[in-house]
């Protein structure tokens, strides 16, 4: 179910026809990318305010979009995909590669209810510090928290509509980790004082609540 590489997309349809972009979306959307081979799984997500959707889709390598399988899929909409596409707002779309993962040997961490994304954009000289922070510091210390069940990082290699070059999905079994002592303590360190006094360090962040089951491939390795 879980691969090296994402696609993170977003998409907000009209309040008067939410029903009619999810029966699409988990119907038609989905189904016809999990057949694709190098797709491992989809999970979608309904943002706190009940407005946005987001998928995030498993992918064995980001090798997956540009193969002929997924090409077909994505050159020959139907009417139907076109319509929402040329309707829906809100839409972000990233390609990422996994540069690291933390957990607590629980299988079922991918499928946490809540799914909070931190977004960076960071200078290219300064990758390594941040990197080094982030895994060195600040996941060992927020993994703390029981119910934060998985930390996964990546390389955003492309997207829109914003230029990051770093993302965090963390993994929560319930959304009051965001206000746990453990957060907070993650939060303070010196060596987060020192990288939040330079002036990139500025993140985006946002909260999912889980939506549906999880659609599975019928090829992924």
């Amino acid at each position: 179910m879980q691969g090296q590489a994402i696609l993170f997309s977003e998409m907000t349809p009209g309040a008067a026809w939410t029903d009619r972009f999810n029966h699409w979306y988990d119907t038609e959307h989905i189904p016809l990318r999990m057949a694709v081979p190098g797709f491992c799984s989809a999970q979608r997500y309904q943002t706190q305010d009940g407005k946005g959707y987001l998928a995030v889709y498993e992918m064995e390598t980001p090798a997956a979009l540009a193969s002929p399988a997924y090409q077909e899929v994505k050159g020959k909409p139907s009417d139907e995909t076109k319509w929402m596409l040329d309707n829906v707002e809100g839409f972000t779309r990233y390609t990422c590669s996994q540069l690291s993962q933390v957990d607590k040997g629980d299988a079922s961490a991918l499928d946490a209810s809540v799914l909070y994304a931190v977004w960076f954009t960071v200078p290219t000289d300064r990758l390594q510090a941040f990197d080094d922070w982030y895994n060195q510091d600040h996941v060992p210390l927020i993994m703390q928290c029981d119910d934060w069940r998985m930390v996964r990082r990546f390389e955003v290699l492309s997207g829109e509509p914003h230029a990051y070059n770093r993302l965090a999905l963390h993994y929560l079994s319930d959304a009051s980790a965001l206000d746990s002592p453990g957060r907070a303590l993650a939060r303070a360190t010196p060596w987060r004082a020192r990288l939040a006094a330079e002036p990139w360090f500025k993140g985006e962040y946002a909260v999912f609540n889980r939506h549906e089951a999880r659609q599975t491939g019928i090829e992924c390795k």
